[in-house]
Parts: structure tokens; sequence; C-alpha cells
């Protein structure tokens, strides 16, 4: 298995290809994704220089936390969560990427002790298999955020179509970073909506040219 401070390396120099090709002069965080990965391999990666990771499951993250200080990484919630299982994740985490109902929202505002940072997760692509709101219901959910004052609204989320059809993607990515400065028009203090969440091994090069500022990545970096 290579090891990831390499494959960091390799990730980080396509990045910057990819700003090239977009005049993109954003910031681009790496997430690196540990689901299923072992404790000692998410150890590799924070010693490599990776501070971001990303769980997506609340027991894999609690199996890390036993292990490794909160305090050593900004964690990210990246799965789906059910909203029974708020209160096992959301004093752990620093960052949830898939906010897309108010019921969650709700038990957000109840059980956390801090201010979390929200990805609203958004699913452009329309496909049924996906998380998320539909690109026309994004805007009114956010308005209805306003008074939720442990959620900041920090940016979109979403995940494109498992295709080898680099257009479709762009698609999706193009649809998000337009939406995300519709949102940043709004003004609203709540939510400013400056980052895009999106991309993953397969596709951040892509997700990169079209505004991307936090790339998921799991297999292409850790296994």
């Amino acid at each position: 298995m290579a090891k990831i401070v390499d494959n960091l390396e390799q990730i980080q120099s396509h990045i910057e290809r990819a700003k090239q090709k977009s005049d993109g002069k954003q910031l681009v965080n790496i997430i690196a994704v540990t689901k299923e990965v072992s404790v000692d391999r998410t150890k590799e990666a924070l010693q490599s220089g990776l501070i971001h990771l990303g769980e997506n499951r609340p027991e894999g993250l609690q199996l890390k936390l036993e292990s490794i200080d909160e305090q050593q990484a900004q964690w990210h919630y990246i799965g789906s969560l059910q909203t029974r299982k708020v209160k096992q994740v959301i004093n752990h985490i620093h960052y949830l990427h898939s906010l897309d109902r108010l019921s969650l929202a709700q038990e957000i505002e109840k059980r956390a002790k801090h201010v979390v940072k929200c990805f609203v997760q958004a699913n452009v692509s329309g496909e049924q298999s996906k998380h998320g709101l539909a690109k026309e219901e994004v805007i009114s959910f956010i308005k209805q955020l306003k008074d939720y004052k442990k959620i900041e609204v920090v940016g979109l989320m979403t995940m494109a179509p498992n295709t080898d059809d680099e257009n479709v993607i762009r698609r999706v990515f193009r649809d998000l970073k337009n939406l995300q400065q519709e949102v940043v028009s709004l003004q609203l203090q709540y939510a400013p909506c400056t980052e895009l969440s999106m991309g993953m091994s397969n596709d951040y090069e892509i997700a990169v040219e079209e505004g991307a500022t936090f790339v998921r990545i799991g297999t292409a970096l850790v296994g």
C-alpha cells in the first residue's frame, strides 16, 4: 500500500494543475475520507500534514476518537445523518456536509453545544439514489434556517453521477457553483456560503476546475 504522503503529493500536484486551468485562486482543502480505514492509517494521514478527516458513520467516528485527540484534526461528517444519531456525532465534529431537512436542523439546534459549520446538500443530478435537496429547494430551505443559532451555512455540497462522461460531471459541479453564488448574493449573515464541497477520488480535478474549496478523497489518498 502506497504511503499517504506520496499519494498526497500527487493529489496536490493535480489540484494545482486544475486550478491553473480554471483561473481558480481558491484555497482547496483536502478531506481524507477515513471511513473503513484503520486507526493507524488515519494517524498516518495526520502525520502527512492533513488536518481534515471525514467519516460517514457515527460508529466509525467514535472508534477514531478513542485513539485520536479531537484537537489533532478537523472532523467532517460526510454521510447522511439520521436525526436519532445527531447526539452521537454533533459535538465531536467541526463540519457537517449533509444538512438537507428541517428535522435534522431542529435536532442539531437542540443537541449542539457549539455552532456547527454546515454544508447544505443538493442533489443537483436529480438521481433518486442520492440524498439532498432538489436545486429548486435549496434557497427556500436556507431561508428557513434564519433562527437556528447553532447552524452556520458555510457552503453547499453535492455528489456527481458515477459516469465517465466528463461533461455530465462538469455540468453538475457548475450548477452547484451557480447556486452557491445565488446564496452569496442574498448576503445572509448566518449563511455566508463561501465554500463548495464537491469532488471525490475519481472527479476532484474537474471539481476544482469548477470552484471546489473542499474535496473529499478516500481511495486515491488513504486506500
